[in-house]
């Protein structure tokens, strides 16, 4: 009787776990926002710390498994120079300064290096991960009236944290290089050397922390036999 009833309790467990293991949710969607701090460099900046600027944006991801996603960001900053901080002297002892307002937006992949979530036990998941990001964008920067456009390609790392099921924390940093010597305003070629497209152009920086909220089940029929 006492086997009986080990047994019993044993496969009632089993049945149990299965099914909260079963139960367990993913999510193929998430959708929230960030604030940070970005920096400017170029011809009128030396470093992306000498004048920072705030930044804010929202961002939605699609989730396609733990180690992959693909986002959609829009991010606005405010970007600021001036040379006269600088070491490097312009022609004639010049010195220009400038503040512009930058409109990002672009679609960004990502990796994790560890399998990011919370369930789904048998894939060995984390509840946090670093990650790398790349994509492509545009930048529409703004600077005393005049508004000019700009083809980009992001960079960055970040980290990502599981506060909960579906709630997550990040942080990231990206340096995002623009096709366009215009992100400091109309004026060009301070320094009035002639240079290449891809060389000649501006790049900004944004460090931003991000909360985001996860929706859109998964499928859940682990397992199923009809």
């Amino acid at each position: 009787m006492k086997k009986l009833t080990v047994i019993l309790l044993l496969a009632l467990v089993s049945i149990t776990g299965f099914k909260a293991a079963a139960q367990e949710e993913t999510y193929r969607f998430d959708a929230g926002a960030q604030i940070g701090m970005a920096g400017y460099l170029g011809d009128a900046s030396s470093s992306i710390f000498s004048k920072p600027g705030f930044s804010a944006g929202v961002s939605f991801r699609y989730l396609p498994d733990v180690r992959w996603a693909v986002r959609g960001v829009l991010n606005v900053m405010n970007l600021s120079g001036d040379t006269s901080s600088m070491d490097d002297v312009l022609p004639g002892g010049a010195s220009y300064s400038f503040k512009s307002t930058a409109y990002d937006l672009g679609a960004r992949v990502e990796f994790n290096f560890f399998p990011y979530g919370i369930g789904e036990t048998y894939k060995k998941l984390r509840r946090w991960t670093p990650y790398l990001t790349i994509g492509i964008g545009g930048t529409v920067a703004t600077c005393e009236g005049d508004s000019n456009v700009g083809f980009n390609i992001p960079m960055g790392v970040g980290f990502k944290y599981k506060l909960k099921e579906r709630l997550n924390l990040g942080i990231e940093f990206t340096m995002t290089k623009v096709f366009s010597d215009h992100v400091d305003g109309a004026l060009a070629d301070l320094y009035q050397i002639k240079s290449s497209f891809l060389k000649n152009t501006d790049w900004y920086s944004n460090i931003a922390v991000s909360l985001t909220y996860e929706f859109g089940k998964r499928c859940a029929t682990c397992h199923y036999v009809d």
